[in-house]
């Protein structure tokens, strides 16, 4: 609801240019694709630029006509939802196919390999508590 009235008071102001920074974070999927449709029904309503800064793949594919991919501050990729799902350009198929990057990979393995039972604990374990 607070998203929705502060939606309202921006649009008081007739603006030209409506920005959405993250519209859906925290936010459950239900309660989203209500910030979603609202969004499209505005666009549709006031035919004005909507600029919407989010990560949400879901959203960002229903209701953009254009998009831009954006790393440390520097222009990736543009172009329609569909180029940018087609495209084969490194970052944008990391970032769409949601592939780590490498040094988080090899965080992500050795927490993997610390929270996998190996057969020598699950045996050291078995020992203790006879």
């Amino acid at each position: 609801m607070k998203k929705r009235a502060a939606v309202a008071r921006a649009l008081a102001m007739d603006p030209e240019i409506l920005f959405f920074d993250e519209p859906s974070a925290g936010l459950d999927p239900i309660i989203a694709a209500g910030i979603d449709q609202l969004i499209l029904e505005l666009k549709k309503a006031f035919r004005m630029t909507i600029i919407v800064v989010t990560h949400e793949l879901a959203s960002a594919f229903l209701i953009a006509d254009r998009m831009v991919l954006i790393n440390k501050g520097d222009l990736v990729a543009m172009g329609t939802v569909k180029e940018m799902q087609n495209s084969t350009h490194p970052k944008v198929r990391q970032f769409l196919d949601r592939i780590p990057e490498p040094a988080v990979a090899q965080e992500l393995d050795y927490l993997q390999m610390l929270t996998e039972p190996s057969s020598k604990q699950g045996e050291g374990r078995q020992e203790r508590s006879r």
